[in-house]
C-alpha cells in the first residue's frame, strides 16, 4: 500500500465550503456542552465521594486517582530511574539477581537507603524482587540495559531538570541562558571543544536507536548516494552501511564535528565522505539522489527550517528524495512524548518546536518539494518520517 499524500489527505472537497463549517460549528457546540457538563461533574467533591462509595464506580475512581497521583509524582519517579542509572544498578544485575546487602556494598550506599531505592525501583518495574531481599532486573530495567541510548538520555536530563526548576519562568523566557541551550549550542561547542565530547557521546548513543527505526521502515537500496546533513559523528551513516552496502555515504556538519566522523572507525569497504561547513551559510555537497535530515529540523525555528529545506532542494537533482526523520507532534490531539516532553525540551533549548506532519509538509512544499508522504515507523514516539521529491 502506497503512503497517503498529506496534501491529498487534507485537500478540500469542491462545493463543500459552506456545509462543512456548519457541521464543524454544530459538532463544536455539542462537544462544548459535553465537556462543560463533564468538567463540572469532575470538579464537584461530592461526586468523587459518591464515586468512591459506589462499588461500580470505585475502580474507575481509584484508577483516576492513581493517574492524577502519577502526574504529581512523576519527577520523583524520574529521579528513581536517575539513581539506578548513576549507580550502574542495571549493569550490576545483568548477570542475575543479587542480595540487597551485596548491592549496598557495590553501590556504596547504606543498607537502609539501598532498601528504599530497591523497593522504589520495584514499584516502577525497573527491578523485581526474586526472594528474601534478593532483586533482579524488571521489564523496564532489562529494556534499558538493551538500549544504552536511554541511559545516556537519563544522565543528560540533569541539564534539562535544572532548566525546569522554574517552568513558568522558562515559558516566559526569563532565563537568560539555559543549561540545554548551552549544551546544544553548536557554535560554543566548536569554539570551546570541551563540550563536544558529551554532546557527541549523547548523539552517538541516541542516534543508533533512531537509525534502526529508519532503516527498518524505509528502504535505501534503491538509491546511489546519500547525503546526511547535520549527521554528527556519522552514527546514522554507519548503520546505513549494513542495510545498503552499495550506497555512497556523505556527511555534512560543522568542521569540528565532521572531523570526529573521520576519526571514528568504520568497517564499510568505502569510507564516509565527510564535509565540514555551515548548513545555513555554505552550499551543500551536490551529487546525492537522497538527502537525510535526522532530528535536525525540529531544533530550529520556522525561518531557519525553511532556509535549510531550500538548500537541500537546491542540492538535489529533479526527482531526488529528501528524508526527514524526527519526533513529530500528533495531528489535532496532544501526545505526551511530542507535545509535553519535546515541547518543553525545545523551550529549554530556546529554539525549534515539535511540528505535525502537516506543518512539515507545508514547509517542504514552500521549499519546492512535492509528493510529501508519511512513512510509518514502529516507534512513532521516538521518530516519525516524511519523504518528498524535488
Amino acid at each position: 500500500m502506497r503512503p497517503e499524500s498529506l496534501t491529498q489527505r487534507y485537500a478540500p472537497v469542491p462545493g463543500d465550503d459552506v456545509a462543512e463549517p456548519r457541521r464543524q460549528n454544530l459538532m463544536q457546540s455539542l462537544g462544548d456542552r459535553w465537556y462543560g457538563w463533564r468538567n463540572r461533574l469532575l470538579a464537584d467533591p461530592q461526586f468523587h465521594r459518591r464515586a468512591r462509595r459506589n462499588p461500580f464506580m470505585r475502580l474507575v475512581a481509584r484508577r483516576r486517582a492513581r493517574q492524577l497521583f502519577d502526574l504529581c509524582a512523576g519527577f520523583v519517579y524520574s529521579q528513581v530511574l536517575t539513581s539506578c542509572v548513576e549507580l550502574d544498578l542495571f549493569e550490576l544485575l545483568a548477570d542475575g539477581p543479587r542480595h540487597r546487602d551485596w548491592i549496598a556494598h557495590q553501590t556504596g550506599l547504606g543498607v537502609e537507603p539501598t532498601s528504599v531505592l530497591l523497593r522504589s525501583a520495584v514499584s516502577l518495574k525497573l527491578l523485581e524482587k526474586r526472594g528474601d531481599e534478593t532483586y533482579g532486573l524488571g521489564i523496564h530495567g532489562a529494556a534499558i540495559l538493551a538500549n544504552p541510548g536511554v541511559s545516556s538520555m537519563v544522565q543528560h536530563h540533569a541539564f534539562f531538570y535544572r532548566d525546569l526548576k522554574d517552568p513558568v519562568s522558562l515559558l516566559r523566557r526569563e532565563q537568560d541562558d539555559t543549561m540545554l541551550s548551552m549544551f546544544w549550542d553548536y557554535s560554543r561547542s566548536e569554539s570551546a571543544g570541551s563540550s563536544q565530547a558529551p554532546y557527541s557521546e549523547l548523539m552517538h548513543a541516541s542516534q543508533a536507536m533512531v537509525a534502526e527505526q529508519i532503516l527498518e521502515c524505509y528502504p535505501l537500496r534503491a538509491y546511489q548516494r546519500l547525503l546526511d546533513v547535520g549527521g554528527g559523528d556519522g552514527t546514522f551513516l554507519r548503520s546505513v552501511a549494513a542495510a545498503a552496502p552499495d550506497l555512497d555515504r556523505v556527511l555534512f556538519d560543522l568542521p569540528a564535528v565532521a572531523e570526529q566522523c573521520r576519526q571514528r572507525p568504520d568497517d564499510a569497504p568505502r569510507p564516509i565522505e565527510c564535509h565540514g561547513g555551515d548548513m545555513f551559510a555554505d552550499e551543500l555537497p551536490s551529487g546525492a539522489d537522497i538527502i537525510s535530515l535526522v532530528r535536525v529540523v525540529h531544533d530550529h525555528d520556522d525561518d531557519q527550517a525553511l532556509a535549510l529545506l531550500k538548500r537541500c532542494h537546491a542540492a538535489l537533482p529533479a526527482g531526488g528524495t529528501i528524508l526527514l526523520a524526527e519526533p513529530m507532534a500528533v495531528e489535532d490531539v496532544g501526545d505526551p512524548a511530542s507535545d509535553a516532553y519535546f515541547g518543553f525540551y525545545l523551550q529549554a533549548m530556546r529554539r525549534g518546536r515539535p511540528r505535525t506532519p502537516t506543518e512539515l509538509a507545508g514547509l517542504l512544499e514552500k521549499a519546492g518539494f512535492v509528493r510529501t508522504t508519511q512513512v510509518r515507523t514502529h516507534l512513532p514516539m521516538l521518530v516519525r518520517m516524511l519523504v518528498a521529491r524535488a
